[in-house]
């Protein structure tokens, strides 16, 4: 089960499709729109070198290259990887592929979705199947989603990141390790002014989402004060990922002491209040 920082949403990863004939009729719609894609595709296949020239071109662009690149722990250690945005890019560019997020199924409070990313000249495909309660789970237990744009926002979020992981599969590696590091650099001389300036900013979205300068520090084990235009890249990575809800503040940082005792002690005074309430009530 994976579930969304950002909204509590649970979601849950299958390997088949759901037995329904509304989920066959969705899969054999989209195949058959393949294929006929496919036919023109064997007519015009892609020119690598030229599909390599255009993805630099792309990372080139200041706009994209600020939100190509996300950075997330793993292991222990930090690791950064293509955005969803930049995937998209990857596959546009790449050429003759067919990427995309399918509904399958809408019942009973459940959307069965697929993601998927098939490239027509290979006949590559790689799917991802997987369930999305309409539901949202909050201090106050899980509350149900009825409102059409919060389920579509909810199903949309989860299909693509599935999609991004489905684009990668497909798309050569080290043309994606190509494109990432041509967007860092992108980012590194696109801005113009000094670093102090930049980390102003910086510092600024990440005290909005409760990330102090000392957890920035701890992390990245220097002062911020001598950090590099590169750094500076790796900082924004840390943000949009924890923005973008690819991971937690805590996955990066571990728990602030500061929220813990906070919340033992409310936790506290709660017992206290109803402990007094109920001696109140013996009286």
């Amino acid at each position: 089960m994976d579930q969304n920082n950002n909204n509590n949403l649970s979601v849950r990863d299958q390997d088949q499709l759901p037995n329904s004939p509304q989920a066959e009729m969705m899969v054999s719609r989209q195949m058959q729109e393949v294929q006929a894609a496919m036919v023109a595709a064997k007519r015009f296949p892609r020119d690598e070198f030229r599909a390599i020239d255009r993805i630099k071109a792309t990372c080139q662009r200041p706009t994209l290259a600020a939100q190509a690149v996300y950075r997330y722990p793993r292991g222990g250690q930090s690791v950064s990887g293509p955005s969803i945005r930049l995937a998209e890019a990857l596959a546009q560019n790449w050429g003759n592929m067919d990427t995309g997020i399918i509904e399958l199924e809408n019942t009973h409070g459940v959307s069965t979705m697929m993601a998927y990313a098939w490239d027509l000249e290979t006949n590559t495909r790689v799917t991802k199947i997987f369930t999305v309660e309409h539901k949202r789970d909050t201090k106050q237990g899980s509350k149900a989603l009825t409102d059409g744009r919060d389920i579509y926002e909810a199903t949309a979020n989860f299909g693509a990141r599935r999609m991004r992981a489905c684009i990668l599969s497909i798309i050569p590696g080290d043309v994606v390790d190509m494109a990432v590091e041509e967007c860092k650099a992108t980012v590194a001389s696109a801005d113009k002014r000094p670093v102090d300036e930049i980390l102003k900013e910086i510092l600024k979205a990440f005290k909005d989402i409760k990330v102090t300068k000392e957890q920035l520090e701890k992390y990245f084990d220097k002062q911020l004060t001598v950090m590099t235009k590169e750094d500076l890249v790796d900082l924004r990575a840390v943000y949009k990922a924890i923005k973008d809800g690819q991971s937690k503040a805590s996955d990066y940082f571990g728990v602030d002491q500061t929220d813990a005792r906070e919340a033992a002690k409310a936790k506290i005074d709660a017992a206290q209040s109803k402990a007094a309430e109920a001696a109140e009530l013996d009286k």
